[in-house]
């Protein structure tokens, strides 16, 4: 749905802003009026011309009640015929009572009928923009004449079966909790979808780190000796490696899959300082008395860690746990903005990076950026007070505190 082109957004404004923006404004902007032929409301009339040519009538009434002038006015029409295409013919009504004479169309099964764009239109109407002279007020032009608007459609059709159907749309400049971008697309639907995205991201990425760097300690340091230092000096060396530049090179010279570079940053930070913190834990562990009781009857080297060593600093890796997963989804956000974002998924980031690519801020379209970015900042905050908390819960020397 995300990906899909006019087809799919075809009824949704471009560039429109949030509509909850009006509840701080003195007059509301236009919100998205659509009427349809195929509702229960709207009657058709079928009337016989001749023994080849039917006149198929109806009405599209809705109600306007702005001060201001809709982005756009779109009529979509759909077609039923074998061969011989219908005719359509259009006529405006105001609400008081002038007639306008809109155009004419020859329909294919979709046709698309783009009002505002029909320079025919905007010479009868004094070279005002249709979008504007359909709506003004005769006496005030420069606000909008508010009242119920009629579109008129009458389809001359050549054949028995054939019919005709309506979709008028009048683009308004608010939509919706989210808003939409300049590619009519409904940004909240981008907003949900990617947070449950950002958040396996971030939720994997930190527990495929986190346990596995705490595996790999715990069996370095419980067998000590080249084995131990083997790790070492892999984490040494590691941890000077920049991650994102590597990042940025898988993401531009192999794939800029999410799901890859999920892989990569996992791979990248298991071998991180999260190592040294563990051996120096696992260290003091080893020497325990409980420890020396289990290797005197005999505890077989993966019971004592699985089951002696590491199931002591579990309460110790849950805060960084919870911690560590907005440092990830960050990082996904980072790479987006950069141009490496997941081609198929959409993220908080990739919308970001959409908005900087359509030049949202020069244009004053602040909700694109902003609306990311602000649930960016509330799960990182979210996620660090949460790790906090469990920081005093599971660490005693913070109950105190």
């Amino acid at each position: 749905m995300w990906r899909g082109g006019e087809d799919v957004w075809y009824n949704y404004p471009k560039t429109a802003g949030p509509a909850w923006t009006n509840i701080f404004r003195r007059q509301s902007l236009p919100a998205t009026i659509t009427v349809d032929s195929a509702d229960e409301e709207i009657t058709k009339t079928s009337e016989q011309l001749s023994e080849e040519m039917t006149e198929i009538a109806f009405s599209l009434p809705f109600e306007y009640n702005y001060d201001g002038f809709p982005e756009e006015v779109s009529l979509f029409l759909t077609a039923e015929f074998q061969e011989k295409n219908p005719h359509v013919g259009v006529t405006w009504t105001t609400p008081d009572g002038r007639e306008i004479r809109v155009g004419s169309v020859q329909s294919d099964s979709k046709t698309s009928y783009r009002i505002s764009q029909d320079n025919k239109l905007e010479r009868r109407l004094g070279g005002v923009p249709p979008h504007e002279g359909l709506f003004a007020d005769p006496e005030n032009p420069e606000v909008a004449l508010q009242g119920t608007y009629v579109m008129n459609v009458s389809a001359k059709v050549f054949e028995e079966d054939a019919d005709v159907d309506a979709e008028l749309v009048v683009f308004g400049q608010v939509h919706g909790l989210g808003g939409t971008d300049h590619r009519r697309r409904d940004l909240m639907v981008a907003l949900l979808w990617g947070t449950p995205v950002a958040l396996a991201f971030g939720l994997l990425a930190a527990l495929g780190t986190t346990v596995t760097t705490m595996v790999i300690s715990g069996v370095g340091t419980w067998f000590g000796g080249w084995v131990d230092e083997g790790i070492q000096r892999i984490t040494e060396v590691n941890m000077i490696l920049p991650l994102l530049p590597i990042l940025i090179m898988v993401g531009t010279f192999y794939s800029k899959s999410i799901w890859l570079m999920l892989g990569v940053l996992i791979l990248l930070n298991i071998f991180g300082g999260g190592i040294k913190t563990y051996r120096a834990i696992f260290l003091q562990v080893k020497e325990s008395p409980y420890m020396e009781a289990a290797r005197a009857y005999g505890a077989s080297n993966t019971r004592m860690i699985f089951s002696y060593l590491i199931p002591r600093i579990i309460p110790m890796l849950i805060p960084q746990l919870v911690v560590l997963i907005p440092t990830f989804v960050f990082i996904e956000a980072a790479l987006a903005v950069l141009g490496l974002g997941d081609p198929i998924l959409p993220t908080w980031g990739k919308i970001i990076s959409d908005a900087r690519s359509a030049g949202a801020l020069y244009q004053g379209l602040y909700y694109w950026v902003l609306e990311p970015s602000i649930l960016l900042m509330v799960t990182g905050l979210a996620f660090s007070l949460l790790g906090f908390a469990l920081d005093r819960v599971f660490n005693p020397r913070l109950r105190g505190l």
